[in-house]
């Protein structure tokens, strides 16, 4: 008995010490001492055509709308700061961009930009497939990697390296954006084209007849990161991130572009 009180009241220790770290270090006047400036939070977003539980898109207005856009919103308001969104082709020109152009991003999580920015929590699960136009006569995600198939990827991305890793007969294509792939399916310049299922199922209303693949070939998440060295910061953005998904804004977020059943990470 004297053995598990003494265990409950070390664990409790623990929380009432990690807590005060927290609410000391990785407050909203920390994480504001490490932006540019501590006034404006800078919110790198992609753009596409269709939006995605990553890509956002721009409106009839020209002002952008997405998933990232109301996480990046909702971050600033509860920072205390104005939001600035910084618009780029992708998360490649996103996370070379990571040392001076932006303070807080949402983007695909995995090892190679994990060396460039650092990663807090998770908010989306995605798995990447493919995109086929209509008449083609690639059924399955095995039957892609055949000699004369040609598989757009956009350059720099996580499904993009994956892609490029797996496929050894077919041609992989890189491409700046998201709207050159889509082109690039359109116009037969490729006969599959590589991006997460969110992305593709909105692109493909674009192109008619065009099918997604069953399936995937990589998984992973997107996830909140924040720039290496600035650890007040990631700390706030990485609580806001849970309590995001605790209270729903993240499906909220999903919902606006809709996503209703693109999943949550836990």
């Amino acid at each position: 008995m004297i053995r598990e009180f003494g265990a409950v009241a070390a664990v409790l220790s623990l929380v009432l010490l990690t807590s005060c770290s927290i609410g000391t270090h990785s407050g909203p006047r920390a994480a504001r001492s490490e932006l540019a400036d501590p006034r404006v939070l800078r919110v790198a977003i992609a753009v596409a055509s269709a939006p995605s539980t990553f890509y956002s898109a721009l409106d009839s207005t020209q002002n952008p709308v997405g998933v990232a856009v109301e996480l990046g919103a909702a971050l600033a308001a509860e920072l205390g700061t104005k939001v600035r969104f910084v618009p780029y082709n992708s998360s490649g020109e996103i996370t070379e961009a990571a040392d001076t152009a932006w303070d807080v991003t949402f983007m695909p999580k995995d090892e190679q930009r994990a060396a460039v920015v650092a990663f807090g929590p998770a908010y989306n699960l995605f798995t990447s497939t493919y995109l086929v136009p209509a008449g083609s006569p690639i059924q399955v995600i095995s039957d892609v990697d055949q000699a004369g198939v040609v598989v757009g990827v956009v350059l720099n991305t996580t499904t993009g390296r994956s892609a490029s890793q797996q496929l050894t007969i077919a041609r992989v294509q890189t491409y700046g954006s998201v709207d050159e792939l889509r082109e690039s399916l359109v116009k037969s310049e490729t006969h599959a084209i590589a991006l997460s299922e969110t992305s593709l199922r909105n692109l493909s209303k674009s192109i008619p007849g065009s099918r997604l693949l069953a399936g995937g070939f990589h998984s992973t998440s997107n996830a909140v990161a924040v720039p290496l060295g600035r650890p007040n910061l990631l700390a706030f953005v990485s609580t806001f991130v849970e309590n995001a998904k605790r209270t729903g804004l993240v499906a909220k977020a999903f919902n606006s572009v809709g996503l209703s059943d693109a999943a949550v990470a836990p």
